[in-house]
């Protein structure tokens, strides 16, 4: 077998076990898929009024010291609300400290310049994990800002929510049929047809098969690109190449990406 076919034929194998809860898989079938990205942020949230207008999966997202983070799907409803759904299958991904960060990142690209801080909307950042991080054994988790005086605590009501999802929960309500259909390979066994319908269209239609192994492969090109820089990088930490030298010994590399090498070196530095 060609190593093209093989390749091919291990895209196909793979396609067949990708689910809700990995992630690319994900920002794929949500990209421009208002009705499901509703449907998960109605049973989520508990709240039947949520009227999506716009998304965006796969974001990157900048702060001022130039770090950056990737939104797996960024969407503003109908009331200018703002939400970050991320899939963590990894348990060391969805600490405390990353949603912080993942909330202070998505409310400081709110505001425009001259807006005023009054009239920030409210902010969701949202982790579906593949496990019980909490550890509570509940289906979701709303983390909250209080205020504490001698007659106990109340909200703080700035408006910025961070909230976990159990992916291990099966109870039988909304959440437990969603987090059985975000583990579902098959898209004829899953329960919400908004869902269903792109998982279907990326793993039984031919054109859309086509499209997810285009996909794929681009994903495996990148990686492996990625492998090349981070070779440069230490090269170039280990006084192996100079700066001018990136060109000669990593041709694969393009000016943009060359660039991308030396300010990381730079930073390092």
């Amino acid at each position: 077998m060609k190593i093209v076919d093989q390749k091919h034929h291990q895209d196909l194998e793979r396609l067949k076990s990708l689910r809700y809860m990995d992630d690319d898989f994900m920002t794929v079938c949500l990209a421009d898929n208002y009705e499901g990205v509703e449907l998960i942020l109605r049973i989520i949230l508990g709240q039947e009024d949520i009227t999506i207008k716009s998304v965006w999966t796969q974001e990157l997202m900048k702060n001022l010291q130039g770090r950056s983070a990737v939104l797996d799907v960024h969407a503003v409803d109908s009331t200018h609300k703002e939400f970050d759904v991320e899939i963590q299958r990894s348990d060391a991904g969805a600490g405390a400290k990353r949603a912080r960060y993942n909330s202070s990142l998505l409310d400081a690209h709110i505001l425009r310049p001259g807006d005023d801080t009054e009239d920030i909307p409210d902010s969701y950042v949202i982790f579906i994990t593949e496990n019980d991080v909490i550890g509570k054994k509940q289906a979701v988790y709303h983390i909250q800002r209080y205020v504490e005086t001698n007659e106990g605590k109340e909200l703080f009501g700035d408006g910025s929510h961070i909230i976990y999802v159990n992916g291990k929960y099966r109870g039988n309500d909304e959440v437990g049929k969603l987090m059985h259909d975000f583990s579902c390979t098959n898209p004829d066994d899953m329960n919400y047809e908004a869902l269903a319908k792109k998982a279907r269209y990326f793993k039984q239609d031919k054109e859309g098969v086509v499209a997810m192994c285009k996909i794929l492969e681009d994903m495996r090109n990148e990686a492996a690109q990625e492998k090349v820089k981070e070779k440069a990088i230490l090269m170039l930490k280990n006084g192996k190449i100079s700066l001018d030298e990136i060109q000669i010994f990593f041709s694969e590399l393009s000016n943009e990406e060359i660039e991308e090498v030396k300010a990381e070196v730079m930073q390092l530095a």
